[in-house]
Parts: structure tokens; sequence; C-alpha cells
């Protein structure tokens, strides 16, 4: 997804390719680069342009600083989850994110812990977005990227495996880069559909592709001590897809009622029920209260955001030089506000990520704790508390379990 309105203005996290000589970033249409290049990119970790500042004003900063409350977070609700993973090299945020929702509601339903396979859902996405580009002639999104209803989506219409049995690499000790993988299949694509007509060859050699990348899926698999197909495996779960629902809020669409989500990867047109925003904060505070998390689909590319402080605020002062340090005030979001920073571009869907929990910082402004896929970076070791703030004006969608809609908001 290429947003040029936040070219100068913002510091992309998700969606960008590193290229930060004489401080300019380029954006690419991934859904999110993975740890080493965030950790680069992450605007708390750049050196201030105005240098290191002089003794007497270094001391009447710290004399300040006694007197301001400093971060640290009390949790109140927390979810179930499984441990922190990182989507590395690669625009799979979508299937991190939706894999953890999904381990968390397995946990929550007593299913036991499960360790899901990202790479396998991935690679099925990849094969519909493939189909979709043919037959829509070139005129369709193909990238890394999807939306975590692509995950739900794919689960249901291909089953489910463990990472134990598909981890989507040839060599397990390498990180996972679909860089190369994504041109030749682009590359591949572009050719076929300027054919004038075409046998269905091309979808055997579009799927030796991913083959050759991402090795073969497998058809039969023993796991704990049981044999499974992958879709025999989902249902020894008892997973279903239409247990799901999909929440978004934004004005030109009516509220309460369905509508295709306008963002380049949404591929597959999936609907979402349009509520007013102070409607979708209460879903999520409703899930999280109630024991159920919240998969998250939102905009980081902010200067609030910062994956290795953990912390994700919405300021009203963002020059302020302790933005990652000390509470301060943050800006007042109304539907308004979202619907511009949509209209504007300065929202896009750059990153999803997994609503594990609510916490309070000193000063007792409430907060959410995303568990994110970049690795076990930053104090809270994979985990960012993000505003209110942030979260009313900065989320693009979310979903959520059907029995975590508060009863005013079910639907039959």
């Amino acid at each position: 997804m290429f947003n040029t309105s936040k070219f100068f203005s913002n510091l992309p996290s998700c969606l960008v390719a590193l290229a930060l000589l004489l401080g300019t970033f380029m954006q690419t249409e991934s859904c999110c680069l993975g740890q080493e290049e965030l950790q680069k990119l992450d605007p708390a970790l750049k050196e201030s342009k105005e240098g290191k500042p002089d003794q007497a004003g270094e001391s009447a900063k710290k004399k300040t600083q006694k007197t301001k409350p400093r971060y640290d977070f009390t949790i109140e609700h927390s979810v179930e989850r499984t441990d922190v993973k990182s989507q590395d090299k690669t625009g799979t945020c979508w299937s991190f994110a939706t894999a953890s929702f999904i381990e968390s509601e397995l946990l929550r339903r007593e299913k036991g812990q499960h360790d899901l396979s990202e790479m396998f859902i991935v690679k099925n996405i990849y094969r519909e977005k493939a189909n979709n580009y043919v037959l829509r002639q070139g005129k369709a999104n193909f990238s890394q990227g999807a939306l975590a209803h692509d995950f739900l989506n794919s689960a249901h219409k291909y089953g489910l495996v463990p990472e134990e049995v598909y981890d989507g690499r040839e060599d397990s000790d390498k990180k996972h880069d679909h860089a190369e993988m994504e041109a030749v299949m682009k590359g591949f694509l572009e050719a076929v559909v300027k054919l004038p007509k075409l046998s269905l060859k091309w979808k055997q050699a579009s799927d030796s592709i991913l083959d050759t990348y991402l090795g073969k899926s497998p058809e039969r698999f023993k796991y704990r001590d049981r044999s499974y197909s992958p879709k025999e495996f989902s249902k020894s779960l008892e997973f279903r897809g239409s247990d799901y629902v999909s929440v978004s809020s934004y004005t030109h669409h009516p509220f309460y009622e369905d509508f295709v989500l306008e963002i380049p990867d949404n591929f597959s047109n999936g609907s979402f029920q349009n509520l007013p925003i102070d409607d979708l904060v209460t879903v999520i505070d409703a899930a999280i209260e109630n024991g159920f998390s919240v998969a998250w689909d939102g905009d980081v590319s902010e200067g609030g955001f910062s994956a290795s402080k953990g912390i994700a605020v919405l300021p009203k002062d963002e020059t302020r030089r302790d933005l990652f340090s000390t509470p301060g005030e943050e800006l007042e979001v109304d539907q308004e506000l979202r619907q511009k920073t949509l209209m504007t571009l300065s929202t896009t869907d750059d990153h999803l990520m997994h609503l594990v929990g609510i916490s309070r910082d000193t000063e007792g402004n409430k907060y959410y704790v995303i568990k994110n896929s970049w690795g076990e970076i930053g104090p809270y070791k994979g985990y960012i508390h993000m505003s209110e703030a942030y979260v009313r004006l900065k989320t693009v969608a979310i979903i959520v379990h059907k029995d975590a809609m508060p009863p005013r908001l079910q639907r039959d």
C-alpha cells in the first residue's frame, strides 16, 4: 500500500522498505516489515537533530523529571495468550496476529494450547490472490498483505496446521523472507495476464513457485499421537469462521449496516459491521473485560508509536522530548477526526496485532495491551501499551467472537 500523504510527514512502521539516507523514508506495498528493519525505523531510536543538551540544560531537565510521573503500567484485565513470535522480513502481520487471536480463542474455549502455522494460511492466501489477480486480468492487488478475515476464511476452507508440522521454511534456522518469492510471483502473474488465452497450466506453475519457496503443504500429518488432515484438525478444535464478527467505524457508510472496507489489502472484499467509534471502543472493552481478545487492524506510522519503547500515544504536542517516558496530554478523538484521517490517507491499515489486555499508567489513563509480531523487543518483550486516544483514532477495524459483542449490538 503506497500512501503519498504520509511520505514525509509520518514515520512508517509497517509497509516500509529501509531507506534512511539523508532522512528519506520510502514505503512499500507490503503489510509490514520485520523486527530488524522496524527497530532501525523506530522514531524512539533516532538521535535528536539538536544534539546533546549542555550540562546546565541537562541538570535542569533532570530536576524537572524528578517531579514528573514516569510511565509505569498496571494491568487491569488480561486475556490468556501464547508466546510472542516474529514475522521476520515478511508482510504477513495479518496471519501472525490472527493466528495468535485464534490461539487465545482455543485457550478460552479450553481446547488446549496450540502453536498454529501462520505460513500454511499465508500460502493458501497467496494462491487465492493469484487466482484473483488473473481473473481480474491484473486489475487487483497482489502483495504480501491481507486482513484478519482472510485468515478465518482460509482456515474454514482449507483447515489449520500446527507450526511444528509446517513452518513455511526450507531451512528452519532461516528467517521468513518473502521478497524474492513475491517478485517472482508478481512477474509471473503479470506475464500471464498479458496472454490472450490461457491453459490451466498457469495454476500449476504458480503453485510450483509457492512450493519452491515455502515447501509443500501437508495433506496428512501426525500431531500429539493422532493423524489429521488440515480440515480434520480444524474440526477437532471446533473452529468456525462464522463465529467471528468484523467491525469498523466510518461515516461514509451508514452506521449499524455492513459495508466493504475500501483498503488495498481487502482483496477479498470482506464486509464489516459499521459502528460509531464509541460503540467500537465499547466492544473492545466488553470483550477484554469478559475474557475475549481482539484482532486489531490499524495505523502504526504515527510518531507517537514506538515498538522499541513499548508505547503508542497520540500527543497534542508531538515535539515534546519526553514523549516515551512521561504521560502527557493527548488529542481528543471524535468521529469527524477519524473520518478526516481516513479520507486524507493519514490513517491506513499499516499493521495487524493482537489486543490482549487493558492497563493504566501512573496518572490513571487507560491503555490497551497489544501483542505484536516483531519478536520480543522493547521493555515489555513484544507487547505495546496503546493509549485509548490512539485506539480511537488509528483503529481501522477489529475482529471479535460474536459472543463478545454487547447484547444491544449482537445480531440474530
